[in-house]
């Protein structure tokens, strides 16, 4: 008697037996297009300020912002996320940098759209964290509590500005309840119904934080955990996705993105616009000091951290890696 075949009968590592055959049946892949490149340009500086907790990482001066915009749209990023850090001197318990069209992040969004144009999606982080003495995201009462609606008084007026200044996008991300609908309104008041909302929708009080804070000089005491989401939370991730689109959102974020990838899963299955998910500074400086002391291969971590999160359901990923792995792509 003949047999035919032997154990095992499948063998799925034939599907794995060479590089064109597993590019062949890769089932998730990254593309330039998929990216955004946050960046900080701060006040009054002449040279790019190395971040000390973001190796690689800068605080941009005007002209520098404009060349690494010119090298995003080279590498074909799709955009430029801008966080602005004004002089100390200036900030003030109502963030009037945030709402100033003389302020650091207006001008710079000017820069940019005169550099760029339309070649690149130029965003607008949308918050008061930057340029408020306290810190938070929002305005103070008396008590020293976040008002999430005098908040919302100032994140119209920052939206409008923004838009003047040049703003394709505006990320609102203070997790002000309301924003998104109050920013719209804002919006469609001055005849912008062109800039669109890319919604902080899901951003947790996450530790992975810390490095940003050097990165736009933070003057935080104490923590966002009255308006930023608990860590063990899931059902109110959904509930905020809901809201927001209903105000209106073209976008949605989950963030942070590594630690949440079940979230980020679970809200793009249940969201009928594009999820975006920002791999914050925490999950970038673990990686390159890891990398630096020689326990992982750096531009492995890089790709395989960003293949995860556009895996988990991501349409788009903020990270500090934009312009570098969009480069290494275009060349595989």
């Amino acid at each position: 008697m003949t047999t035919y075949g032997s154990f095992p009968g499948t063998r799925p590592r034939r599907l794995r037996s060479s590089p064109v055959m597993r590019r062949m049946v890769a089932e998730t892949r990254l593309h330039p297009a998929d990216l955004i490149l946050p960046a900080f340009v701060r006040e009054g500086v002449s040279e790019p300020v190395p971040i000390g907790a973001m190796p690689g990482v800068v605080q941009h001066t005007r002209d520098s912002l404009k060349k690494a915009a010119a090298e995003a749209v080279a590498a074909g990023v799709s955009g430029i996320m801008l966080f602005g850090v004004p002089e100390e001197s200036k900030k003030d318990g109502l963030g009037t940098p945030g709402t100033d069209p003389d302020g650091i992040l207006q001008v710079a969004l000017r820069d940019v759209r005169a550099e760029v144009g339309d070649d690149l999606l130029v965003m607008a982080d949308l918050c008061l964290d930057e340029t408020t003495d306290h810190g938070h995201c929002g305005v103070l009462d008396s008590e020293g509590r976040v008002d999430n609606d005098a908040t919302l008084e100032r994140y119209a007026e920052m939206a409008q500005v923004q838009a003047d200044a040049g703003a394709h996008v505006v990320g609102p991300s203070g997790m002000m309840d309301g924003q998104v609908g109050v920013i719209r309104d804002a919006l469609d008041q001055i005849g912008r119904e062109d800039v669109a909302i890319l919604a902080y929708t899901v951003k947790y009080a996450s530790a992975f934080y810390g490095p940003f804070r050097e990165a736009v000089g933070s003057s935080l005491q104490g923590d966002r955990k009255t308006y930023q989401q608990d860590p063990g939370n899931v059902r109110e991730s959904l509930r905020e996705l809901a809201l927001d689109i209903e105000e209106g959102a073209d976008m949605v974020m989950v963030k942070p993105a590594g630690p949440y990838l079940d979230i980020l899963a679970r809200v793009a299955d249940a969201s009928d616009v594009p999820v975006a998910a920002y791999q914050i500074s925490g999950e970038y400086s673990m990686i390159e000091a890891a990398a630096e002391r020689g326990w992982i291969d750096r531009d492995r971590a890089i790709m395989e951290s960003l293949t995860g999160i556009r895996r988990a359901g991501a349409r788009n990923i903020l990270t500090y890696w934009a312009t570098e792995a969009a480069q290494k792509l275009k060349e595989q």
